[in-house]
């Protein structure tokens, strides 16, 4: 493949610069200047959008479709169980280590050499590169807010750690704060109506609930009770007892109906965080999906959360560097993943191309 070791060795130095600067959730306006000042060495002709940075990789044809290749650039905050300096890359062992070196700067660099890849080439689609802001955060300046600001997409890529199989589903996420109310009285007399024991019978029944429908792709829906509060005074029979619920909902649901069903349980007043962080999944006959199955690519339904939930289109989520890594101490991105990862990001679009101009093939 034509000049892939050059890719590879940008991307890894690029990928490098990312790590040495912090780029936290709201916070990433760094990290977008040094990545325009990348696609500005490229004479490529890139746009802003608060911290979100993108490119077209010629004059738009709108006769054409648009397919989306999505990263993020903001990470998490690194945690306290960190040996190595965070922000300073450290090669070692084929291991590059930093923060964000997995989750997802690997990918961001390898979308973005694919992207530089495909420059210059007559395609069957107007190809877009997109390095969003705030993805950790599911926050609104990230991917919600270029939603509206992009073409409509035919289809689009998000680069996340899967070890470069495709995740051709994933789950949504639904946060929902529970009110139980009881009433309040003198903790040493028989009296008042103790909220937390009333809460017990739901937190029991959370413990053990198993929604109605189960998806082909993702499995069932998945609740669990994360935190609960209740009480300020040792001797006083809590009037109120509030928890939260973390729900991961599968294609066979949307939000809406998820929250329905456990209302229908729940002695608890259910109120939902949002709405906005839904479940997806791509048709099987997708030219995307072809594509994967000609190349051998393993396909799987994710139960983690990214971007996809954002992107009202059909979308697949693959990169290199593995998901379990991600958010951990040390973080680190094997360096030969890049050049797998842009290998394969090459490979599944000069197939997809080939679907949309011989759907025979």
């Amino acid at each position: 493949m034509e000049n892939l070791d050059k890719l590879t060795s940008e991307a890894l130095a690029l990928l490098k610069e990312l790590i040495r600067t912090p780029s936290f959730s709201r916070e990433e306006d760094k990290t977008a200047d040094l990545l325009a000042g990348f696609m500005e060495e490229k004479a490529i002709s890139w746009h802003r959008n608060g911290n979100n940075v993108w490119a077209c990789h010629r004059e738009f044809d709108p006769d054409l479709p648009t397919i989306m290749l999505n990263s993020h650039h903001d990470t998490v905050r690194p945690n306290q169980g960190y040996t190595l300096d965070p922000f300073l890359p450290v090669e070692k062992n084929g291991k590059l280590f930093g923060l964000g070196a997995n989750d997802a700067g690997g990918c961001l660099v390898s979308l973005l050499a694919t992207f530089i890849y495909f420059q210059g080439k007559k395609l069957p689609v107007n190809l877009l590169f997109l390095a969003s802001a705030e993805e950790e955060i599911s926050g609104k300046a990230g991917m919600e807010s270029m939603i509206a600001e992009l073409p409509e997409l035919a289809c689009a890529i998000v680069g996340e750690p899967t070890k470069l199989k495709m995740a051709v589903a994933e789950k949504g996420l639904l946060v929902i704060d529970g009110e139980v109310k009881g009433k309040a009285g003198h903790a040493a007399r028989e009296e008042g109506i103790n909220a937390i024991y009333e809460a017990l019978d739901d937190l029991i029944l959370i413990r053990d609930f198993e929604f109605s429908k189960t998806s082909a792709f993702l499995g069932p829906n998945k609740v669990t009770a994360t935190i609960i509060q209740a009480g300020s005074q040792h001797n006083v029979v809590p009037d109120l007892c509030s928890y939260t619920l973390d729900v991961r909902v599968t294609d066979a649901y949307t939000l809406e109906e998820a929250l329905a069903e456990l209302q229908q349980k729940l002695k608890a007043k259910l109120q939902p965080r949002s709405m906005r962080l839904r479940s997806s999944r791509i048709d099987v006959e997708h030219p995307l999906v072809k594509a994967a199955a000609s190349l051998h690519i393993a396909t799987f339904g994710s139960p983690t959360l990214s971007d996809q939930a954002l992107i009202p289109y059909p979308s697949v989520k693959i990169g290199p560097g593995d998901s379990a890594r991600s958010h951990t101490p040390d973080e680190f991105i094997y360096t030969t993943e890049l050049g797998e990862g842009i290998t394969t990001y090459i490979q599944l679009l000069e197939t997809y191309f080939s679907l949309l101009t011989d759907p025979k093939k």
